[in-house]
């Protein structure tokens, strides 16, 4: 069986398909962790109904956790959509 490897599927996130659920997946995601504080990957994909292709979904959420836009907080590798994500280093807001 194929395991998922990111570096395999980055690509799909520059292609035209890739960037429009990239942003759909990246709004919908800080939405609700704006709401809630932390998000399972799930959740942002059922609501922008974007569905199908898993692992180019999963390399969604890992461009943005390599741009440091979210943060996975996940202790062991669950399946991808169980995957839990807080804001990372590049969206926190600064302490006053």
């Amino acid at each position: 069986m194929e395991e998922y490897v990111y570096e395999k599927e980055k690509a799909f996130v520059f292609t035209d398909e890739g960037q429009r659920a990239f942003l759909k997946i990246r709004d919908e995601t800080f939405r609700l962790i704006e709401v809630s504080g932390a998000v399972k990957a799930s959740i942002p994909t059922f609501k922008t109904g974007i569905c199908g292709l898993s692992w180019s979904l999963m390399a969604c959420f890992d461009r943005l956790a390599e741009l440091g836009e979210i943060r996975e907080v996940t202790d062991e590798k669950p399946q991808w959509q169980d995957r839990v994500f807080v804001l990372g280093p590049a969206k926190q807001k600064p302490e006053a």
